[in-house]
């Protein structure tokens, strides 16, 4: 029992009428209420940006003002200034013409001190023969309390200092002697204002003193280590941040420093000074290093080129919950309109079935209309064909009206035939005799029907087949409609000097059909609409012209039906072909229906 297409339809239509508006309409609330959030998210971001100049502007002045500091501790760049501006943490390291100098070149004529060498020797000998005692006493008379504890030699280093360190090696950590003794070369080290000795000497002595014992306290030990490193290179190491900076002094003009400050500690310093300025929790801004990923930030100041100053929100919770409950609000109003919805879709899927219904006594009543014309056409045929033969009339006006009369009769036959087609189409009743036809019988037939409208001089019309076509299990008779409906269309479509040809060809297993105009051609967005039944291009055309819209839709059935299909190349203004693909395999699937 064949289900009536109405009880299909109908829940079809409910899906695509009710529950597909349904998705959208949620889709869209849920959409706007995520667009919502998301321009309440972007007022706030945008206001925080609207804050980025002016907290530039603060950041300028609180670096301006770090430098101007800078600048009145380092002084002239004394060793002690130095270390003062270090433990203020202005800067990393400083590197001035005093300080941290670089020693003073070996000179192999300069004569050192007799007592300082003679020190020296007496130290090396007792070491030598295994005498830590006397080597440790003789340290302390000669460099802690005699009168070398101030000696340098040539190169300016100072020999008490290197000589402590030789007594830290000689003793015992558990010698109560170790601790003092450290204690003593710690402050020598520390000591800036009253101990003058080349950088490298101090970061040296620091850095053993530190192996030795890592606890040991030394402010200014990786200042000095980040100034040995800019002074071997001229550059500044990397992570690091540089500028030139006047020095002021009591001489002029006042020569130049160079100040280096790690990326920590310019982030640290310039993070801790914006959290100071907006404390509030929820928005963070903060300085980026250059090459770091800044979409909400500026350029910072001219103190610091290539940084940017942004932000970033912490805490959007109070964004969040507004945004669910606009989504909360938005869904409930949407499933009152699907409830609405639902019930206008069962109302419509009632007079949708009552349409189709409808339709389908439409499709029997162009049937049953179609068929009885058929028997006045057929007279109408006989009565033409009588007339020609009348002798007693006037042949050549008789015969030129007949003509007409019997054209006409032809294309309402056609009509009809398309009519019909199609209500069998419609009700699933066509059905097809599968046998082997030979495609030029089919191309001859068709043009031998058409003769009468594809005669020279108003139409120049051609026929290419190959001789070698292999034979086609099909129904010829729909094969020959095939060609009808496609020289019919061709023949109406066409301007004055008609050009339509009729090619057949082989290849890859199909017999391949080809009808070429000269019309008016089809535009690219019609050409797969003009399959659908009932669709013409042209409205103009439409009304000028016989037909119904029929023809493409059966000649794209039929097609389809002998397991091969139909397409269309086309320009307008530069004719159409029409080109149709059957397969010429002997194991042809029927299709019908």
């Amino acid at each position: 029992m064949r289900l009536d297409r109405s009880t299909w339809l109908v829940p079809l239509f409910l899906i695509a009428g009710v529950l597909l508006p349904t998705g959208c309409v949620l889709w869209f609330m849920n959409d706007a209420a995520t667009s919502q959030a998301a321009a309440a998210r972007e007022s706030v971001t945008e206001a925080y940006r609207n804050q980025l100049p002016l907290l530039r502007d603060r950041v300028e002045t609180y670096w301006k003002a770090r430098a101007k500091e800078l600048t009145s501790q380092i002084g002239a760049g004394a060793p002690a200034n130095f270390a003062r501006v270090i433990k203020a943490g202005l800067a990393d390291t400083v590197i001035s013409p005093l300080y941290p100098a670089p020693a003073l070149p070996f000179h192999p004529d300069a004569t050192p001190r007799p007592d300082l060498l003679a020190a020296q020797s007496e130290i090396r000998d007792l070491v030598r023969i295994g005498n830590k005692e006397a080597a440790i006493k003789a340290i302390q008379d000669h460099f802690i309390t005699g009168p070398l504890a101030r000696a340098t030699d040539p190169q300016g280093r100072l020999i008490a200092a290197d000589e402590q360190l030789l007594a830290l090696h000689l003793l015992a950590h558990t010698d109560r002697r170790y601790a003092s003794t450290l204690q003593r070369l710690t402050s020598l080290l520390n000591d800036y204002d009253h101990v003058v000795m080349p950088q490298a000497q101090r970061l040296f002595l620091m850095d053993e003193v530190h192996t030795l014992d890592p606890a040991t306290d030394f402010p200014t030990r990786e200042a000095e280590r980040l100034a040995a490193e800019y002074l071997e290179t001229k550059t500044p190491p990397a992570n690091t941040w540089s500028r030139l900076q006047p020095a002021t002094g009591a001489s002029a003009p006042a020569p130049q420093l160079i100040a280096l400050s790690r990326t920590s500690t310019l982030l640290a310093a310039t993070r801790a000074f914006l959290d100071q300025e907006s404390p509030s929790r929820s928005v963070r801004f903060d300085l980026l290093p250059p090459g770091a990923a800044a979409p909400d930030s500026i350029e910072a100041d001219a103190l610091l080129p290539g940084w940017r100053l942004g932000f970033a929100l912490l805490d959007t919770k109070p964004l969040d919950e507004a945004a669910r409950a606009r989504r909360a609000s938005y869904f409930s109003a949407g499933f009152l309109v699907v409830a609405v919805m639902a019930a206008m879709g069962v109302f419509a899927g009632n007079i949708f079935r009552r349409q189709m219904r409808l339709a389908r006594l439409k499709t029997d009543l162009v049937a049953a209309v179609s068929h009885e014309l058929k028997t006045p056409l057929a007279s109408m045929r006989l009565l033409v064909d009588s007339l020609l033969d009348d002798p007693r009339l006037d042949p050549v006006k008789t015969r030129e009206y007949l003509q007409l009369i019997a054209g006409e009769n032809l294309r309402l036959t056609r009509l009809i035939e398309n009519f019909l087609t199609f209500s069998r189409i419609e009700r699933n009743r066509q059905r097809f005799d599968f046998e082997p036809v030979q495609p030029v019988g089919i191309i001859q037939t068709a043009a031998h029907i058409m003769r009468e409208r594809l005669q020279p001089p108003a139409c120049r019309f051609e026929i290419e087949a190959a001789p070698d076509l292999p034979l086609l299990r099909a129904d010829e008779d729909a094969l020959i409609t095939v060609l009808l409906n496609l020289l019919d269309n061709a023949h109406k479509y066409s301007p004055n000097g008609r050009q339509i040809s009729v090619r057949a060809h082989h290849a890859a297993g199909e017999v391949i059909f080809e009808v070429t105009d000269n019309g008016i051609g089809i535009a690219p967005g019609d050409q797969k609409r003009i399959f659908r039944r009932f669709y013409r291009v042209d409205q103009r055309l439409a009304r000028e012209t016989t037909g119904c819209g029929l023809g493409l839709s059966i000649v794209d059935f039929i097609a389809r039906a002998h397991g091969g299909r139909v397409t269309v190349t086309s320009r307008p203004g530069e004719g159409s072909t029409f080109i149709v693909r059957l397969p010429c395999s002997t194991e042809l699937r029927e299709a019908a229906a």
